[in-house]
């Protein structure tokens, strides 16, 4: 574990004043998976049309930059003798079709460079020891259902970009892991949390029980031994959420404010703010429509400092910011899961991001833990309070 790039007081400093070592593609597989002991890899890609995958005629379109560094990084990175360094095998490519949400289950077609077309069930899921998915749409949820289903390990690289190959991949994830740790112990079995909100100059309150819940983290470490699935960037504290009540702003574009009404731990209505009253409408009608859609199932803090790529992959890990999802969460150890959803297209998992350049108009007052009977309070206008700030400081004891 190297943090020679890391200054002291790290959870006080901006990104802009903290230095990263450049990425390098076996350190980041051999950190997060371990050792290789001649597992098969492979990299799979997200395509609108999938059989363009045939003779990479895909890389001529400019707008699937995330799966060119699919092909670029991961692809030809095994080429030229990753696999070899790491005692991997394989290193093939394939293309599945782009599924049009988040997380929502993946077609089984898939495609070779050659053109054939390939089941993922019966030709990627029961050959391959691990998958790495870089890819348009998050495909967290449905890997790790099918992970568990053939035994396989794997990684979710959704959204990928330059700046998130020079910061958030390229941290030693031994400490991010750690990171993690510490905040996970500090948070977990809280009773509930509340998170206020200002918007046009009025206050709103989110409240989210979880009623002694461990809480969970995602810290990119994947380790032979058990089948499971990383999503990188990593570096996260979360919990499924038991039931969530209040109101709290949610930003439909760059010009259409929403406020969401929750009750019982599902969103039942938006009310309009400012912006496009069509898209409140819309919204309020797939409510109406499908109730699952407005369902609670994630809240998650970001642990990390690193800079803001613009994707929120890497965004919502970002220390100080705080994301709240809606939709599927039996990735994280949920209840709810894609059969409750009147179609599959409505069976996504949507993180809701809170960070200063995604939200600007939206101010994130406070975020308090309520834990034994005592208020704590662990972010203020997007900043880690104190508690936070110790909590990551601290050291872990030898035996966690």
């Amino acid at each position: 574990m190297n943090n020679d790039t890391l200054p002291v007081k790290k959870y006080q400093l901006n990104a802009s004043e903290r230095t990263y070592p450049s990425f390098s593609l076996p350190n980041l597989l051999t950190t997060c998976f371990g050792s290789g002991n001649g597992e098969r890899v492979c990299v799979l890609i997200d395509l609108p049309t999938p059989s363009d995958i045939q003779e990479f005629r895909f890389l001529g379109d400019p707008t699937l930059s995330i799966q060119n560094y699919g092909y670029e990084v991961f692809y030809k990175g095994f080429k030229s003798g990753v696999l070899e360094a790491m005692n991997w095998k394989g290193g093939e490519i394939f293309a599945y079709k782009e599924t049009g949400g988040s997380n929502l289950d993946m077609e089984d077609a898939c495609f070779n460079p050659a053109g054939e077309q390939l089941s993922l069930d019966k030709d990627i899921y029961t050959q391959y020891d691990i998958i790495l998915v870089v890819s348009t749409f998050s495909a967290t949820a449905p890997l790790t259902a099918k992970c568990k289903e053939f035994g396989f390990r794997g990684a979710t690289l959704h959204g990928l970009n330059q700046i998130i190959l020079d910061t958030g991949l390229s941290v030693d994830y031994d400490y991010v892991s750690v990171d993690a740790e510490k905040l996970r112990l500090g948070l977990t079995c809280a009773d509930r949390f509340e998170i206020d909100f200002e918007v046009e100059g009025s206050s709103y309150t989110l409240v989210l029980h979880t009623n002694g819940q461990e809480a969970q983290k995602s810290h990119g470490l994947c380790p032979p031994g058990k089948p499971d699935v990383a999503n990188l960037p990593a570096g996260e504290v979360y919990f499924v959420p038991e039931s969530a009540d209040g109101v709290f702003p949610f930003k439909y574009d760059e010009s259409t404010i929403g406020l969401l009404h929750v009750k019982d731990g599902k969103i039942f209505k938006s009310q309009f703010v400012y912006g496009d009253y069509a898209e409140i409408e819309a919204h309020n009608a797939r409510l109406a429509d499908d109730p699952m859609i407005g369902a609670i199932g994630e809240l998650g803090f970001g642990t990390q400092v690193l800079p803001f790529s613009g994707r929120d992959i890497q965004d919502e890990k970002i220390l100080g910011t705080i994301h709240v999802a809606t939709g599927r969460d039996d990735h994280l150890g949920g209840t709810i899961t894609p059969d409750l959803f009147k179609e599959h297209i409505n069976a996504s998992h949507d993180d809701v991001l809170y960070a200063p350049h995604k939200t600007p108009e939206i101010r994130l007052q406070q975020a308090r833990m309520f834990k034994q009977g005592k208020s704590t309070v662990l972010i203020e206008n997007y900043k880690p309070a104190a508690f936070m700030v110790e909590c990551l400081e601290s050291e872990l004891s030898a035996n966690v």
